[in-house]
């Protein structure tokens, strides 16, 4: 067993700057959703009768469900805390209304607040309340009781937008209580911070700082520019600083040393990810999370390093690549890996992996151990995805930039790149620099100050190459800022979208301990003969990722599901998906937003993931299993009487089960989908006519602008794509110091 180190890992706080001013609700609409909030989670008593603030259930149920919390969480030497669980309400939570207002005044689009404000007008009158609940009598005015049976009522609507409606709202809900809630932590026995590995120490960065007053944009100039400090960018500004070029790193994001990490659900969602945590497609099929940290996401990621597989490999040569089955880009992926560290050596593997190792042994699949970036050390941690206290995952903030750093390279956070200036030189549209607004860190020197607690400036850097690494979601929004208009720009959309599974085990398992994803079953990773199938993979097991995806059926199961979450084991069934979306700025404020929904062709895919997740899970010795589609009940599995044998895989009632999961497939809005990985938005091609982006990394059609982060992917990689990302910027860049050294010497 890893050694425990209790305390040793204590981070700062990391506060969050102000939301924007003013209120996109009315004073009824706000009150209308937190009713709908205290019916998601209200609180709960033993009770015959029902009022309007406390759901009330049979003195049976409620000593069924204190026995169960008791059984199952810290509850069993704290029985007051079972209590205190059940009595917890939505809107008893101060935390859990700011991160609501925050959540819809930030980073929600103004399109969806504006449907959701319709809503919640619509049921604050009785006509409107009568049209979508069948009760006249307005929604906030209502007992929980029936505002709780409206909730489960729409679930099951046949009217397709209210079951959405009822989706979203139970997610968003779910949520924010999982970030906010003062006896979640407690009930689960979930400590805020690692109990494994000690506090690193980082990087001493000093970034450039410029003088406040002028109202003229301040200009500095350099050799490279790099948009964007994440895997791709790190690895560019490393290689081009030690050949001699002046090299300048500029990123939105601020660095947040290691004495701050990892952060808390709620910190790490605003400071260290897009969005607040994630951005949901249009039609709300999917949530993508994506890194938006000093590092990229090199700094959230659960430090999977897996190299492109050659059958991908090869698609992309034929695709007019050849490069990509080079011996050279082979020795590109293996130079970044030896430059982290990257070995399945030192793996300590947790509940969660052992048991997809185990039980895919015993179902006769494949499965591997995920080589780590670790530096050839055991990391025993799973908070990475909020950032590494240990400082021992080899992102970028870790290795690749303070390389960069000690061969001269100059770093600015707070850089948001607004638009690549081009000029025409020689009859040709060139890159000369890139035009943002910087904003300084507050007085106190963090960034929870407001703007007028800080130096805000148009800043101009100008450069003989810009380099574009702002990953797939923004790279391409800037591209299209700048004037571009290449019609493959945002387009080609890959996510390796997901579903979650879940097992619940007799023992404590304490899934958030031991290392994230170290073990992948790769049988089921070609099911169309074209290289196109499903990963099983194990997920983050923090609360407030791994927990919203649960169906809620009714509060009290909700809440009975999430205090069995130290017994719990969760997976993904990741697609390589064959079909693609688009991402584009919203045309009121320019925020990046999402068409995609995941395909017929990909859900069927994920769907035989899910089926052999819940046979690993069984046969691995899991008590229930949890499928996420809503309308499933749990599969719990009995106790065999004296002398019956385990009949495993071919049990009736199991076989029963995953037919009735088969049948009922992965279909829209009740299916759930999430991606951390995105790729392909500035795909290269051979052409202008196929990409964005020529095999140098080259936007098409212009001299000196390059894009090297995992929007350059001609298509889905497969596998986690911080591997391929970093090979393609070796490539990338190693490319350019030969241009740059054959243009300095025809000037000699």
């Amino acid at each position: 067993m890893a050694s425990q180190s209790t305390g040793m890992i204590a981070p700062l706080a990391a506060p969050l700057p102000p939301p924007p001013e003013g209120d996109i609700l009315t004073a009824d609409q706000w009150t209308t959703l937190l009713a709908i909030g205290d019916a998601v989670i209200p609180a709960i008593a033993s009770s015959s009768s029902q009022s309007h603030n406390t759901l009330g259930i049979s003195p049976a149920e409620y000593t069924s469900a204190v026995d169960v919390l008791k059984s199952s969480s810290t509850a069993a030497t704290n029985p007051e805390l079972a209590h205190t669980y059940l009595s917890e309400r939505a809107s008893d939570i101060p935390a859990l209304k700011e991160q609501l207002f925050r959540q819809l005044n930030q980073f929600t689009p103004p399109d969806s607040v504006q449907s959701i404000a319709v809503v919640l007008s619509t049921l604050n009158t009785r006509p409107g309340s009568l049209l979508l609940t069948g009760y006249k009598t307005p929604f906030h005015q209502q007992h929980v009781h029936i505002r709780h049976l409206i909730l489960q009522n729409w679930s099951q609507s046949y009217i397709t937008p209210l079951r959405l409606v009822s989706k979203l709202l139970q997610f968003l809900f779910k949520a924010v209580w999982l970030r906010s809630s003062p006896t979640l932590g407690p009930i689960l026995g979930f400590p805020r911070t690692p109990v494994h590995g000690t506090q690193g120490k980082g990087f001493d960065y000093n970034f450039l700082q410029f003088p406040p007053g002028s109202t003229e944009p301040e200009t500095i100039e350099t050799d490279v520019l790099v948009v964007g400090s994440g895997c791709g960018g790190g690895v560019c500004a490393k290689n081009l600083a030690e050949a001699g070029q002046r090299v300048i790193i500029a990123d939105k994001a601020y660095h947040f040393p290691p004495e701050y990490l990892p952060m808390s659900e709620a910190e790490g969602a605003v400071h260290l990810f897009q969005n607040g945590g994630m951005i949901v497609s249009d039609d709300s099929s999917i949530s993508v999370i994506a890194g938006q940290a000093w590092g990229g996401g090199g700094t959230v990621n659960w430090s999977a390093s897996l190299q492109t597989q050659s059958f991908v490999r090869q698609e992309w040569a034929d695709a007019g690549l050849p490069f990509f089955t080079s011996s050279e880009f082979q020795a590109c992926l293996d130079r970044v890996c030896d430059r982290m560290g990257v070995s399945a050596e030192f793996i300590e593997h947790n509940k969660t992996n052992r048991v997809l190792m185990e039980g895919a042994r015993k179902l006769g699949m494949s499965c591997k151990a995920v080589p780590q970036n670790t530096g050839g050390k055991q990391h025993y941690c799973g908070y990475c995805t909020e950032g590494c206290g240990a400082a021992e995952k080899q992102g970028p903030v870790v290795s690749y930039l303070p390389d960069a750093a000690r061969a001269g390279a100059h770093f600015v956070e707070g850089f948001d790149a607004r638009k690549v200036i081009l000029e025409e030189i020689d009859g040709k549209k060139t890159a000369v620099g890139v035009k943002g607004l910087w904003r300084s860190r507050d007085s106190h020197g963090g960034v929870s100050g407001p703007d007028s607690d800080k130096t805000v400036r148009e800043l101009i850097i100008r450069a003989k190459r810009v380099i574009v690494s702002g990953g797939t979601m923004q790279s391409p929004l800037l591209l299209l800022r700048s004037g571009l208009t290449n019609p493959h720009i945002g387009r080609n959309l890959h996510l390796h979208p997901v579903n979650i599974f879940a097992a619940v085990f007799d023992e404590e398992v304490r899934p958030w301990e031991g290392g994230i994803l170290t073990a992948v079953v790769d049988s089921l990773q070609d099911l169309d003969g074209h290289g196109h199938g499903t990963k099983l993979e194990a997920v983050t097991m923090l609360p407030s990722f791994a927990l919203p995806i649960v169906p809620w059926t009714s509060a009290l199961q909700y809440k009975r599901t999430v205090a069995e979450f130290k017994n719990m084991v969760g997976f993904i069934s990741l697609a390589r998906d064959r079909d693609t979306g688009m991402v584009y700025p919203d045309k009121r404020d320019g925020r990046c937003r999402v068409a995609y929904n995941p395909s017929a062709f990909d859900r069927k895919h994920i769907l035989e993931g899910i089926l052999a997740l819940a046979k690993i899970s069984l046969v691995a010795g899991a008590r229930k299993l949890l499928c996420m589609t809503p309308g499933i009940e749990p599969f719990v599995r009995e106790d065999l009487k004296p002398g019956e044998l385990d009949q495993g895989v071919n049990d009736p009632r199991f076989v029963a089960w995953l037919d009735e999961i088969r049948k009922k497939g992965l279909v829209s809005p009740e299916a759930t989908f999430a991606s951390a990985h995105q790729m392909g938005t500035c795909r290269m091609g051979r052409n202008e006519r196929s990409g964005v982006l020529d095999e140098s990394g080259r936007v098409w059609g212009t001299e000196g602008l390059y894009v090297a982060d995992a929007s350059a992917f001609p298509s889905a990689s497969g596998v986690n794509p911080m591997v391929t990302t970093m090979g393609i910027a070796e490539w990338i860049s190693r490319g350019m110091i030969r241009e740059l050294q054959r243009e300095n010497k025809a000037r000699l």
